[in-house]
């Protein structure tokens, strides 16, 4: 019985011992877990310069009249990136100046002035002249370019106003009914 009881004793001190180097090994993983926390945040302010490195702005110049709608996305020097008309998205004639056709509209002008790294976009709506406001697809084509990620600057209506003009047609009096 003796001799039980002392393997009985020398396994519990083996099995005491085994939690302590269990505890030295969790105390030297843990300066490892140290380091790990501290390269995300390095990582994070790297993220911070680049992305304003990259941050460049273009123009959309969007014309939406009450039978079209045309999104021209320009660089600020000018030159076109991409030009998308309701045409080219539908076939139908009297679908051309829907918000939902604008929608697409956007999306796919959109899709290439990402590529080419513009994240700003400075946006111009204009209207068919003498119009009181754009047509039905220009609000659209402005909210689903802000949904494309692009960070809008400012939005400006450059729709064209007659200051006199020709004279209107109809004669002296206007139209007679």
């Amino acid at each position: 019985m003796e001799q039980t009881e002392q393997i009985g004793r020398e396994a519990s001190k083996i099995t005491e011992e085994q939690p302590a180097s269990v505890e030295k090994k969790e105390v030297k993983e843990e300066p490892k877990e140290k380091e790990v926390k501290e390269a995300p945040k390095e990582k994070k302010e790297n993220l911070k310069e680049e992305k304003t490195k990259e941050e460049r702005a273009g123009i959309a110049y969007i014309y939406s009249s009450y039978n079209n709608t045309i999104v021209h996305i320009t660089d600020l020097a000018g030159n076109t990136i991409s030009r998308i008309s309701g045409g080219m998205i539908t076939k139908h004639d009297r679908l051309k100046a829907n918000p939902t056709i604008a929608m697409f509209v956007a999306k796919k002008a959109a899709e290439r002035a990402r590529d080419l790294g513009i994240t700003g976009l400075y946006v111009r709506t204009r209207g068919q002249t003498g119009e009181t406001g754009i047509g039905p697809g220009g609000h659209a084509v402005v909210r689903s370019l802000n949904k494309e990620g692009f960070k809008i600057i400012s939005i400006l209506d450059t729709t064209r106003v007659p200051r006199g003009g020709p004279k209107k047609k109809g004669g002296k009096r206007g139209r007679r009914v």
